[in-house]
């Protein structure tokens, strides 16, 4: 097991953990919460060995093996398949030895090179690699394509599939769930389920949490706080926690106010001088409770929008993907025949795996995109307001908060959306305060911010905009899970309609009525609920790797389990 015993931890002058204790047993499953800037990542660095304790000690078994999932892709010519399998450093070793041998050309040392080789599990390397990569999303063509072909998102995906690759006593996770879909998500719960050694996890998914882990570890004012039970467990205990503190510190203030009174009224009194100096002792030595405060809520809500429209919008015949680029070539559809309607307080939800055209059918509904047949009919003055995945990366990085807003009245102005509004760069700043933007805040560039600072300016512009329809397209990739539980607010006290994609369940479930599913080139509502969606996600998962793994698959050992090394105990 690993133990942390009395650690100091500092990064600058700033001090992460004061005397800290800690122990991971083999199969814990660990969900590392803590608000923002705590220090969950530096103590992931620490159980790494990349940064030492201050003070304390700190005990990792020599024979613990560690995965993580790479923040820097290396340089490789590899295709994805061997690209995953060279995660696992014992199976690369024994085919080095194997290699060596053969050149030898001695016998004995390639008998025992070979009989480590399937100890390392040769035998099922490959379909074991190609089940991670198909459960996190890929198609069975794009199994040898080279990583250089990979968009940005895709390598972190065989980022993380090599990290499960890896055989390990200890997986750790730092918000793995950020660039997956939901179906892929829906995987990953199940095979970290199933893994054998110990998971420390940094999720703000508070399903993924709930579904994967079994205790809450909590990092507050330099100290770790042990919770058994997943994260909404958590919530419950430590509310209890809370209000039992606050108790304490209030009890014990009136007793530091009754000897303060005392020594105040009998200090200079001759015959009270010692039992006073007794009370000044006993004031002394009381250990001060610290008052335990929630983190500061934050809130905010989206404006009445005037005269809805109602339908909002009309698909009909609808076909939405990309034009063709030369005048010879055809149009790359996506989806064809959609015949849908969106009305006035709808809350629908927009399910399907990666690459079925959720995002696509959001841009052309947006004008984005333009429609590759069929008509959209939007009602009259309809005001669209979205969110799309990449708004953080259009942001200005060198404008402020202010610049930003500033600039989006303008443009709502031209577009008479504005009529008669004075731009007032006092109202500007008071509404930027609203999202956290006070002071000096409204005028740093954004290029210094964080990903969440980023996605709340983007929230407070949407805000401003008072849209009649809301298109969300993936919104709480950077937020926290404080910044998460306002959205699911404001979004719910919302008076207009609401199209959302997420792989955030816990949103989904408190915002939508209905669902969409988009697959196989169409659009199509799908009765169900989130749960039924899960197990639907599941069952085709099943279907798609009896179809496309490896042959040799059906004679090893299912190739969608964790790989089964020998753990060390």
């Amino acid at each position: 097991m690993i133990t942390l015993k009395d650690i100091t931890l500092r990064r600058a002058s700033k001090v992460l953990l004061e005397q800290a204790s800690l122990t991971i047993h083999v199969g814990d499953k660990i969900g590392l919460v803590g608000r923002n800037g705590a220090g969950k990542s530096s103590l992931f660095a620490l159980l790494q060995g990349q940064l030492t304790e201050d003070s304390g000690q700190y005990h990792r078994p020599a024979n613990w093996r560690f995965s993580q999932v790479a923040q820097e892709l290396p340089e490789t010519s590899d295709n994805a398949t061997d690209f995953v399998i060279a995660a696992d450093e014992a199976l690369m070793a024994a085919r080095a030895l194997v290699q060596e041998a053969t050149e030898l050309g001695d016998g004995e040392r390639m008998a025992l090179a070979y009989a480590q080789l399937s100890d390392a599990g040769e035998h099922d390397a490959v379909p074991r690699a190609q089940s991670l990569l198909m459960g996190l999303g890929f198609q069975s063509h794009e199994l040898m394509w080279p990583v250089s072909q990979f968009s940005g998102g895709w390598q972190m995906r065989l980022q993380l599939a090599r990290a499960l690759m890896a055989p390990a006593e200890l997986l750790l996770l730092d918000e793995p769930t950020n660039h997956l879909d939901l179906d892929a998500l829906v995987w990953l719960e199940q095979w970290l389920k199933r893994f054998e050694g110990a998971l420390v996890v940094i999720s703000h998914d508070r399903d993924f949490l709930d579904a994967v882990t079994h205790i809450t570890l909590h990092m507050e004012q330099g100290q770790l706080h042990r919770y058994s039970g997943h994260y909404s467990q958590f919530e419950r205990q430590r509310a209890e926690r809370m209000q039992q503190l606050h108790l304490a510190y209030a009890k014990q203030q009136e007793r530091i106010a009754h000897l303060q009174s005392f020594i105040a009224r009998f200090k200079a009194k001759a015959s009270k001088a010692k039992q006073a100096q007794s009370r000044v002792k006993a004031l002394a030595r009381m250990e001060t409770i610290v008052p335990l405060l929630d983190d500061a809520a934050f809130t905010f809500e989206f404006h009445p929008p005037t005269r809805l429209p109602n339908p909002m919008l009309s698909m009909q015949a609808v076909s939405v993907g990309y034009a063709a680029a030369q005048p010879h070539e055809p149009d790359r559809v996506i989806l064809q025949k959609i015949h849908q309607s969106v009305l006035a307080g709808q809350r629908i939800g927009i399910l399907g795996a990666n690459g079925q055209g959720k995002s696509t059918l959001v841009k052309t509904i947006t004008r984005n995109l333009p429609a590759l047949a069929g008509h959209i009919i939007e009602g009259k003055g309809l005001n669209i307001g979205y969110f799309a995945q990449q708004e953080l990366d259009v942001l200005e990085p060198k404008e402020n908060p202010l610049a930003h807003m500033m600039a989006l009245v303008k443009r709502l102005q031209s577009q008479g959306l504005l009529s008669g509004q004075a731009l007032r760069e006092a109202d500007l700043r008071a509404f930027l305060g609203q999202f956290d933007f006070s002071g000096d805040m409204a005028l740093q560039p954004v290029g210094h911010m964080s990903g969440g600072e980023k996605a709340r300016l983007v929230l407070a512009m949407l805000v401003w905009q008072r849209p009649h329809l809301l298109l969300l397209d993936e919104p709480t990739n950077h937020l926290d899970l404080t910044t998460r539980e306002a959205l699911s607010l404001a979004l719910n006290s919302f008076e207009g309609s609401v199209m959302l994609v997420s792989h955030d369940r816990a949103l989904l479930r408190s915002v939508c009525d209905e669902f969409w599913l988009v697959a196989q080139g169409s659009l199509t509502p799908f009765d169900g609920d989130l749960d039924d969606y899960q197990q639907f996600v599941l069952d085709q998962a099943k279907k798609r790797r009896h179809m496309s793994v490896n042959d040799a698959v059906q004679s090893q050992q299912p190739a969608d389990d964790p790989p089964h090394r020998p753990l060390t105990h």
